[in-house]
């Protein structure tokens, strides 16, 4: 049998829009005899739609799968840039990445986050790349130091550090329509050089936990003493034989405030008005079950569960869906939100036994997970020591000298520390402006909103990370970071392949989002009355997702492109008209870029593409059993 004929055919991977036909009335007869297509003749006016323009079909001389050249641009290397960093060149042709990151490393919220005692909340194992496990985690719970060094570890690995500038600060990003670019200022910090980018697609990879938020309390630039945030620590300073205060109640400072206390000479004064639950460790059942009863792995605990591949498998998915199975706690009067109401109240009390005074003020009435749990291992403890004054009263002003309390009394202290968190869901501390001028500012007032957490209108070719209602009441963040992450890296490669010139989600989807998670929250405990970061200004849910992980990574498996707005190359605005293109016109010349480049003419009878039913009864094959098969 004759093999395959040796075809040489040029390519076309930049796609300049076609040129527009000019046509007036007089031809109209002959166009008509020639057929009109949905009353539009190629290349002239619709005598219906004077504003619309036919072009004239012309096939492209490029094989179906169309790798013209794209720039992406993102900002921001945490968890979700290094991961963008190693999927779009993996499953991408022919795109420039660029990534700007303002800090000195990778590493985003855990290159900031450096103050005693910062450490990942739920177990190390269910919190690195699905793709990449780490064995070798020294805690239950790792500290930020490892996380930071499994993260530059990754970014190494992969090379990703070839596609990012350090120290390099975007400044602001506006959408150019006439261009279809996103025009991106950057300053370099090191030199202060002013830096002009653009790039077809804008990726906002800078999460939620990025922005730290001071406390807005009179006189605070008035203090002499030293005064750190917690995301802004300054690992040098000796606190030791010092008077330090610590305004906030939330996650930094439960695990702040028990590593200061036992150093020596400290005396503390702690300003604590937020009721919150400090839950069990979680992933505490899972250790049940691994019959763990310490946090710091051993020896023993590596040998017989990381050291060998197919038992550290079993490890991790024990973990993982031990994570996913307490999805039931956030459902309002559940019987497991009952449960943990009654664990987590005789839990604290026990543990604040020798002050119980202070379990009635920290312990909250509203519902377990209406705040973000936080476990805080010594916290409680910490807090029921002799250095230790826990202060309930508010804030009236800050001094040079210390603070006044709103009742009057005046504490004095060396070093303020304000663990007060973060502005999250919100805008970008840069202008970001897309269509008709729009900012982002704007978009986000009153109330940050989003479609899936990922885009909104109207912002064409931009993707966020982590935006509005993203956070999870359990399960894997890492994971919905790469089914996010994934999803966006298909709609890069549709706008690359149809050869859209911009793509936005269409309003009313934005609309039908936000109105499916209001009508959601008002049947869990986020509902419940609580101050929390998962609340905008007006009492609005935009932090958290509304459902639970696994109901986030079914929804990002399969995008739904017709909830998008589309304009093709050859459609944009010109001459007072708007242009029409065949938009079938992807299918390109015919051929496969397999035939015309040398690839596998008969790659799909390799196993890894080949889909084997289960005999005699197909639906009991394994795949679909294990998650359901989507379009």
């Amino acid at each position: 049998m004759a093999g395959p004929l040796p075809v040489s055919h040029p390519t076309d991977q930049n796609y300049p829009p076609l040129k527009r036909l000019k046509s007036d009335h007089n031809h109209h007869d002959q166009h008509l005899a020639n057929g009109v297509t949905n009353g539009i003749a190629n290349g002239m006016l619709d005598l219906d739609h004077p504003n619309t323009f036919r072009h004239p079909y012309v096939p492209r001389n490029t094989p179906l799968e169309n790798q013209r050249k794209l720039k992406v641009v993102i900002v921001g290397a945490g968890y979700s840039g290094i991961y963008y960093a190693i999927r779009i060149p993996e499953r991408l042709r022919n795109v420039d990445l660029q990534i700007y990151e303002k800090n000195e490393d990778v590493g985003g919220t855990w290159w900031e986050n450096r103050y005693p005692g910062c450490a990942c909340d739920i177990p190390a194992h269910s919190y690195q790349y699905s793709f990449d496990p780490n064995p070798h985690w020294s805690s239950f719970y790792a500290p930020s130091a490892e996380i930071r060094a499994y993260l530059n570890g990754i970014a190494e690995k992969y090379s990703t550090k070839r596609f990012m500038k350090f120290r390099h600060e975007v400044t602001s990003c506006v959408w150019n329509n006439d261009t279809a670019k996103w025009h991106i200022s950057v300053k370099n910090m090191e030199t202060n050089e002013a830096i002009e980018d653009e790039a077809d697609i804008l990726i906002s990879a800078r999460g939620g936990l990025n922005s730290p938020k001071w406390p807005d309390i009179d006189g605070l630039s008035s203090f002499r003493g030293k005064v750190l945030h917690s995301a802004r620590w300054d690992e040098n300073y000796d606190f030791s034989n010092k008077r330090i205060g610590v305004i906030g109640g939330g996650s930094s400072a439960i695990q702040i405030i028990p590593q200061l206390q036992k150093l020596p000479g400290v005396n503390m004064s702690c300003f604590i008005r937020s009721k919150t639950w400090i839950s069990p460790p979680f992933g505490d059942h899972a250790m049940e079950l691994l019959k763990l009863d310490h946090k710091d792995f051993n020896a023993d605990d590596y040998a017989r569960y990381m050291a060998d591949p197919v038992q550290y498998q079993k490890f991790r998915k024990l973990i993982e869906a031990d994570g996913n199975s307490v999805h039931g706690y956030t459902q309002a009067e559940s019987e497991l939100q009952k449960r943990f109401f009654k664990s987590f109240s005789d839990g604290m009390r026990k543990r604040l036994s020798k002050k119980p005074e202070i379990a009635d003020s920290l312990l909250p009435g509203f519902a377990v997970g209406c705040r973000r749990l936080t476990p805080g291992p010594g916290y409680l403890e910490a807090l029921c020591e002799d250095n230790v004054d826990f202060i309930k009263e508010p804030i009236a002003r800050i001094l040079p000298e210390g603070l006044e309390l709103q009742n009057g009394r005046k504490v004095e202290f060396d070093v303020l520390v304000c663990a007060t968190g973060f502005h999250t869901s919100a805008p970008p501390p840069f202008p970001l402006i897309g269509l008709n001028g729009k900012s982002m500012a704007d978009r986000f007032s009153p109330d940050p909103e989003s479609y899936l957490s990922i885009a909104v209108d109207p912002f064409p070719n931009f993707f966020m990370m982590l935006g509005p209602n993203s956070a999870i009441g359990s399960g894997s963040l890492t994971m919905m970071i790469e089914s996010a992450g994934d999803y966006v890296v298909r709609a890069i490669r549709k706008i690359q392949k149809d050869n859209i010139r911009w793509m936005t989600i269409k309003p009313r989807r934005v609309r039908d989002f936000q109105e499916y998670a209001d009508q959601y929250f008002t049947k869990t405990v986020y509902a419940d009355n609580c101050s929390s970061w998962y609340r905008s200004r007006s009492g609005r849910i935009t932090g958290v997702w509304p459902g639970s992980t696994m109901h986030a990574i079914e929804a990002f498996r399969s995008p739904r492109w017709e909830d998008y707005e589309y304009e093709y190359y050859g459609e944009e605005e010109g001459q007072g008209r708007k242009g029409e293109v065949n938009r079938m016109a992807w299918l390109g010349n015919g051929w496969s870029s397999l035939q015309l480049e040398g690839g596998d003419l008969a790659y799909y009878l390799e196993p890894e593409f080949t889909d084997v039913p289960s005999h005699p009864f197909p639906e009991e094959t394994e795949e679909y059993g294990k998650r359901t098969f989507t379009y």
